[in-house]
């Protein structure tokens, strides 16, 4: 059993609390990945699992063992960190047995072993190179080869891929995930980079400020997020703020900084009260584009839901066109305010700066925030 519960973890350096009252359960096999920007407390908790970093607060279950105060040493954990941190003095081979030795391993059994860890990471080739003369992402292999060794419980992966460029990083998260669906062990797997969880995770740990906020699999945390943080934080949105206007049996009207109404469909009566202030998330891919022929209806905000939800529409103007390879991005003008737009190439259109366009969107695809950045039960 290699299944890991945090329970109140914390961690303060004198008055600065790193990581607070961190609780999940991580399952065995599972690959969870803790996401968040920098400072938010995802390596700390991630060492604290390792054992290279002491709680404050809190334990560390592995399996049906209390680890909380055992050192890195007695733990059936390895940790790939991101700096590599292979031996300049010893061979490739020696550096993946070098985890093997210190377990009075047989020299034998343990070059065997380092070689068929070699082979599985296609570096067996450069088993007896210098680790000095690989390239980044071959010493990623090697030192990723060297932790699997092991033959840890638990593989504790600290932003591995970070230093390694675009391609190969996304060549490498194919592979790790590979590694994980055939060994069938527990991962933990911290990184800054949203696609890289979404690549790797079974579930994804969304940490901030040193809290661990939403718990999910990837498409739960992308279309039901619990705060405004994370509707931000994962991919890109259009943010747009506004007040309840007026409430119906079956919709929220929300007068919006881009001088026309949006229509909500609303189950929950009791969601909003006229004159709150909320914030309204338009996702690029919820909204559909296309050439202005006649003004906005006005009164389209009082339209009754139907179908799941009501049709908004604006119109703006062009600003900007930004081609990324297969999207486009179109920057708008909407009543002094900015709405952006993306298309891929072969569906976006003839639209070139200063063109007039109409925006759509169900209401029912976009989600509404409070003040204070909690969800909106609607």
């Amino acid at each position: 059993m290699s299944e890991i519960e945090l329970s109140g973890l914390e961690k303060r350096y004198g008055d600065e609390l790193a990581v607070e009252d961190v609780s999940v359960t991580i399952e065995d096999g599972e690959l969870l990945c803790l996401l968040g920007p920098s400072g938010s407390g995802k390596s700390t908790t991630l060492r604290m699992i390792a054992g290279l970093t002491s709680p404050t607060d809190g334990e560390v279950h592995i399996g049906e063992d209390d680890v909380t105060d055992r050192p890195a040493y007695d733990r059936t954990t390895a940790t790939v960190f991101q700096d590599w941190a292979l031996f300049p003095h010893k061979t490739v081979l020696e550096n993946v047995a070098f985890g093997l030795r210190m377990r009075s391993v047989s020299k034998d059994e343990r070059q065997e072993r380092a070689r068929e860890m070699l082979d599985r990471v296609e570096m067996v080739d450069h088993a007896d190179d210098d680790p000095t003369n690989l390239s980044g992402g071959q010493k990623q292999r090697v030192a990723l080869a060297r932790s699997l060794a092991v033959n840890p419980d638990v593989l504790l992966l600290d932003e591995p891929l970070s230093n390694l460029d675009k391609r190969l990083r996304e060549d490498m998260q194919i592979e790790l995930r590979e590694i994980h669906e055939d060994l069938e062990k527990t991962f933990v797997h911290v990184t800054h980079d949203q696609d890289e969880a979404f690549t790797l995770a079974d579930r994804i740990g969304i940490m901030a400020d040193g809290e661990l906020i939403q718990v999910g699999n990837p498409h739960e945390v992308y279309e039901n997020p619990k705060n405004r943080f994370i509707e931000g934080f994962l991919g890109d949105t259009n943010f747009v703020a506004g007040e309840v206007a007026r409430t119906t049996a079956d919709s929220v009207v929300v007068e919006t900084e881009l001088g026309q109404d949006i229509v909500l469909p609303s189950d929950n009566g009791d969601a909003l009260a006229s004159g709150e202030s909320v914030t309204v998330s338009l996702r690029p891919e919820v909204l559909s584009i296309g050439a202005n022929a006649d003004p906005v209806d006005s009164d389209r905000a009082d339209a009754a839901v139907a179908d799941g939800g009501p049709t908004n529409e604006i119109v703006g103007s062009v600003e900007n066109v930004i081609y990324r390879g297969s999207t486009v991005r179109y920057s708008v003008a909407v009543d002094g305010s900015s709405v952006f737009v993306e298309r891929t190439v072969a569906d976006s259109g003839a639209f070139d700066a200063g063109d007039d366009i109409r925006i759509r969107w169900d209401g029912a695809d976009v989600l509404a925030f409070r003040g204070d950045g909690t969800r909106v039960d609607l």
